[in-house]
């Protein structure tokens, strides 16, 4: 199911110490095929393979089915967070997929050092965009947009320190941060539901209801490419049900034609570094994610992982993107390998049929009567699909902290119940920290910050002091699976 960058390979790799200047003075001679050249040259040529226009047209389409959910699906959820006009909406849509069409070509073909040139696509964060709606609900519109763009900058500037930051992030901080996010954002999906007193009517609950069937239906029965869009499948039924049962209204925006997305939608961003402090720990916490998918997207098409050189670049042109993404109001953009499982499945792995993929999606971002359609999908069903994508979410920080020690004889399950329980108190306790000054009211009123930084101390000082337990040595980013 395509869902949020949180269902990212979280198999985080220690990446080498070497300087990425080093490694880039090597770098043509593991991305250019030569004459003559051993077999594993070969998997290069796939990867930078040309694919003729009958088959690229239909390969990169696919692409666009399995990935088209999650912008769709986090725009819906900003705008009934928000409270969006349909049109403002439509903008909104249009400047996503604009967006996650420029990622994937600048992913795919790269620029200088900007993207990885391999098969990846690009996506609104949906644990990103979670926080981006804490903070636009606590500071204001204005504020999350100033964030995206603090956040973007930050990721450009920490790069030349990656091996050391990277390492702050093992899969316990990694699985506490998700699962806090994906537990915050299941409450925000159900007030889409029932309201802001949170007192939901029958219909709207029905409708929510009948929206999680149908896209559970869909990813149970379905298989391939099309699973992989149960839940726009799901939205569409939804919507469907609510038009031809009167439980929803059915209410596009009015539009047609082509036309660019509005720039600053909200207004000048404002700068606010502790109101930002979400966002700025989650843009750190990607590099662990981006170096675990550019790891597994190499060794999917064959290309020997060397992640000290590629991973920068991965993580430059998600800030690039980020950076016009604040511009345009939605939040931090993000690299996905979700994607794989399509090369995987059609044995072709060349990086210009997501490019491809990213062309389309330009198209559609320009195309205004798609987006102003979309615009006008009920909100309870926006809510139903909604609340699947977040407790995938929370799902996945399980999963991730199962990779962790968690054994009795260490210091892990210790570290992982205390931060939990730092984030899930301002959830639970809303007003805990109703008396303390400001500054302190930002940092551990939003349960994410909280519970991350408490799981960063933690590991560091009690992996220092505490007992010591039994870890498994880390993979090395160098070796094929």
């Amino acid at each position: 199911m395509t869902t949020t960058p949180a269902s990212r390979s979280t198999s985080e790799p220690t990446p080498d110490s070497t300087s990425e200047s080093t490694s880039e003075s090597t770098s043509d001679s593991t991305s250019e095929p030569t004459p003559g050249s051993t077999p594993d040259s070969t998997s290069v040529e796939a990867v930078d393979a040309k694919v003729p226009w009958r088959r690229l047209v239909p390969l990169s389409a696919q692409h666009v089915l399995a990935m088209i959910a999650a912008p769709v699906s986090t725009v819906f959820l900003a705008a009934g967070t928000l409270k969006m006009s349909p049109g403002a909406t439509a903008s909104l849509l249009s400047a996503v997929l604009l967006l996650c069409g420029a990622g994937a070509l600048l992913q795919s073909l790269g620029v200088w050092r900007i993207g990885g040139r391999l098969p990846f696509v690009m996506l609104p964060g949906g644990a990103a965009t979670a926080l981006f709606l804490q903070i636009a609900q606590e500071h204001g519109a204005p504020t999350a947009a100033g964030a995206v763009l603090l956040a973007a900058a930050l990721l450009l500037a920490v790069l030349p320190l990656y091996a050391r930051v990277v390492r702050l992030f093992p899969p316990l901080v990694m699985g506490v941060t998700v699962l806090l996010i994906g537990i915050a954002m299941i409450r925000v999906a159900a007030r889409l539901v029932t309201g802001p007193d949170g007192t939901g009517e029958p219909r709207a609950m029905l409708l929510a209801g009948l929206t999680v069937a149908a896209t559970v239906t869909a990813y149970v029965f379905l298989r391939g490419v099309w699973r992989q869009t149960s839940v726009l499948i799901g939205m569409a039924v939804g919507t469907a049900v609510a038009v031809a049962t009167g439980l929803g209204a059915f209410t596009p925006a009015a539009g047609s034609g082509f036309a660019l997305p509005a720039f600053l939608p909200f207004g000048t961003p404002r700068f606010d570094l502790l109101a930002a402090l979400p966002l700025l720990v989650f843009s750190l916490t990607t590099l662990a994610e981006i170096t675990g998918q550019t790891v597994l997207n190499s060794e999917t098409v064959g290309r020997t992982p060397a992640p000290e050189r590629d991973v920068p670049r991965v993580a430059r042109a998600d800030a690039v993107v980020s950076l016009a993404g604040g511009l345009f109001g939605t939040s931090l953009m993000v690299t996905s390998a979700e994607n794989i499982g399509i090369g995987r499945l059609t044995g072709v792995r060349s990086r210009f049929v997501t490019a491809g993929a990213g062309a389309l999606l330009v198209v559609l971002g320009l195309a205004t009567p798609v987006s102003r359609a979309l615009a006008g999908i009920p909100e309870a069903v926006v809510g139903g699909s909604a609340l699947v994508v977040y407790a995938v979410i929370a799902v996945m920080g399980v999963e991730m902290l199962r990779r962790a020690d968690l054994s009795g004889t260490g210091t892990g399950s210790l570290t992982a119940a205390l931060a939990l329980t730092v984030g899930l108190l301002p959830l639970l306790t809303p007003d805990l920290y109703a008396g303390f000054p400001g500054w302190a009211r930002t940092i551990l009123g939003s349960g994410v910050v909280a519970g991350t930084l408490t799981a960063v101390l933690l590991t560091a000082l009690l992996g220092r002091f505490g007992p010591k337990s039994r870890h498994p040595a880390p993979p090395d980013p160098h070796a094929r699976q």
